[in-house]
């Protein structure tokens, strides 16, 4: 079992308890993702502390103001660290009013580059913005390893699918209201699918009222093989192996 995405800086316990409860509960890898400088450098440093952890390298939407040539050189240098296994997190949010528009474009753009460039997939985000990301994306974005983050557009799945991107679920897939993405999440095939936490944020509804952890990943797959009418056994199973895949893991 893996946790695809994860905010091991953001969590309020400390890293080694975090990962020593993930391990506990069958999490063999996840990845920790940046959203700024300091949140890559606290990535790396993880990943440097645990062999059971990854980085991503990113600039995230809403901290993407002013984003300029050196912030991607910044990020650069970042990513050709041994531990960093993908770019991101990236994309578009204008649901909240922190970053220009422009500037989320410009940031993004310099991402889908990076992620080219080093050959490293592109884990996007994207929030109130999905025809404007996925437009960004068809324009600059060819040929490069693209995860979807959080799923969030399954009115948009069959795209998506068309287009190669993996698809990854949090723990709000298994909220009564979201009955959509439940649905879209029944129909990724299943060597495209990936499960989340975006801990500390989105707990599962089985444990809602507490702080989101990469432990609690086993409720979203729990929750993921029920929907599918599969074993828990057999869908942590692929979704390790398309983890494998896609960030190049051992």
């Amino acid at each position: 079992m893996i946790d695809s995405h994860t905010h091991l800086d953001l969590c309020e316990a400390p890293n080694a308890e975090l990962v020593a409860a993930a391990d506990a509960a069958g999490v063999t890898r996840m990845l920790t993702v940046g959203i700024d400088g300091a949140s890559c450098r606290a990535a790396l440093a993880a990943a440097e502390d645990f062999p059971q952890v990854y980085a991503a390298i990113g600039r995230h939407p809403n901290a993407a103001r002013g984003f300029d040539d050196a912030d991607l050189a910044e990020l650069r240098a970042l990513a050709a660290h041994e531990r960093c296994v993908a770019i991101g997190e990236s994309g578009l949010d204008f649901y909240r009013d922190t970053a220009p528009h422009a500037d989320q474009q410009r940031a993004f753009a310099a991402q889908i580059a990076l992620a080219r460039e080093t050959g490293k997939p592109l884990v996007i985000h994207s929030r109130a913005a999905d025809e404007q990301t996925l437009a960004q994306l068809s324009s600059e974005a060819a040929g490069v390893s693209v995860v979807m983050h959080c799923f969030s557009m399954p009115d948009r799945l069959q795209e998506c699918l068309g287009r190669g991107y993996a698809i990854s679920f949090a723990g709000n897939v298994t909220y009564k209201s979201a009955a959509d993405l439940a649905d879209a999440a029944a129909r990724v095939p299943e060597e495209r699918l990936l499960v989340e936490t975006d801990a500390p944020y989105l707990t599962p509804q089985a444990v809602r009222k507490q702080r989101n952890q990469p432990a609690f990943v086993a409720h979203t797959l729990a929750f993921l093989a029920q929907l599918r009418g599969v074993s828990v056994e057999e869908l942590g199973a692929a979704v390790t192996r398309n983890a494998a895949r896609v960030f190049g893991w051992a």
